[in-house]
């Protein structure tokens, strides 16, 4: 695929430091890069919640609407954590090759991207919408979504094998998800946790090794809009080529440790991470690498569920006595990681409710 490279055309300021939450700043860009007409005023709106990017909403008065995200150097958190901002143009490959290799109208089309501002703009998608991790935390848990969760997983990992030739030298640089996920998440725990570190650092290697398909690196509820009741998938600087079982870790620890924090709702949100395995099991089908993909989405699971309580960027909906929790019921079962996730979702809650 080739991709199409938008430049700026005089640009009175300097790109690199354009900061485009400052609205004066952006509208002018658009106006001088000919996205937008020269006396067009469309209403700049700055989302909430970006740790990685700055993103605002772009509403033309001709009815389109944009979503602009700009990479930052240092991400906002506490502890600091910095990575290249030129992975925005990893994403913009993703949403490339993602629309695809996703369902339909799961993924938002990319509109355009600049290599010197680092900015990429797609497609908005159309209100009402919800942010599919503000209905869970809620106790708003549907079956259907959940099934759309893992069907959309599954096509993305078995429509990139089939591709692999395309893609696996594509997304062959795994340097953003190292620096984003293995060591905020994985390297830096085993320094917290030093009584992971030798699971931990076991499983970097392993990960690292396996390079089976396109992995997202970052499929979360956070990153999911229900529209109509269908999933639409956002976030994707990340993507790479590598380990599929990282993408089911990732997002299992979503759902268990939503069963860890809220407790009406805890056999709920069980049921549905046992049932997102399952469907996604079913809908990937058999692959040459399905054979021990349990067993490593299982280890994934633990590392990114104590990784989400004592890495870089800890689960801000669990108080510090949840962490805790969660910390000591993953370092109880790591010892002897569970080979299924069935059973490593019953050990978890068994270990939860003994402390």
């Amino acid at each position: 695929m080739q991709r199409q490279v938008y430049r700026t055309v005089s640009w009175k300021f300097d790109v690199p430091t354009l900061d485009i939450e400052n609205p004066d700043a952006l509208a002018a860009y658009l106006r001088a890069t000919g996205h937008i007409d020269p006396d067009e005023q469309p209403r700049l709106t700055t989302l909430a919640g970006g740790v990685s990017n700055r993103t605002v909403l772009v509403e033309r008065p001709n009815g389109d609407a944009w979503v602009i995200k700009q990479a930052l150097e240092k991400l906002r958190v506490q502890v600091d954590w910095f990575s290249s901002p030129e992975r925005i143009h990893r994403e913009a490959l993703g949403l490339r090759w993602l629309v695809e290799l996703a369902p339909p109208g799961t993924i938002t089309p990319l509109v355009f991207e600049d290599f010197d501002a680092h900015l990429l703009a797609m497609q908005a998608v159309p209100q009402p919408h919800a942010n599919w991790k503000s209905l869970l935390l809620s106790g708003l848990l549907k079956l259907d979504h959940v099934r759309q969760f893992a069907e959309l997983l599954a096509a993305i990992h078995a429509n990139a094998y089939r591709r692999r030739d395309e893609l696996a030298p594509a997304f062959d640089d795994p340097s953003f998800f190292i620096s984003l996920r293995i060591e905020p998440y994985y390297a830096y725990t085993a320094q917290q946790a030093p009584e992971a570190a030798g699971f931990l650092n076991a499983l970097i290697e392993d990960t690292l090794a396996q390079r089976l398909t396109l992995v997202h690196g970052d499929y979360s509820p956070k990153n999911i809009l229900v529209h109509d009741e269908r999933l639409i998938l956002l976030d994707h600087e990340v993507i790479h080529w590598g380990d599929p079982a990282f993408d089911l870790g990732f997002s299992l620890t979503h759902l268990l440790s939503k069963a860890h924090h809220l407790l009406e709702h805890r056999a709920a949100f069980a049921a549905a991470a046992n049932y997102y395995w399952q469907v996604y099991a079913l809908a990937l089908g058999y692959l040459p690498w399905t054979d021990d993909l349990e067993r490593r989405a299982a280890r994934h699971t633990l590392a990114c569920l104590l990784a989400r309580v004592a890495g870089r960027s800890p689960l801000e909906y669990l108080d510090s006595e949840e962490r805790e929790r969660q910390r000591a019921a993953v370092l109880a079962i790591i010892a002897q990681p569970p080979t299924s996730i069935a059973t490593l979702v019953d050990q978890f809650l068994h270990e939860l409710d003994n402390r």
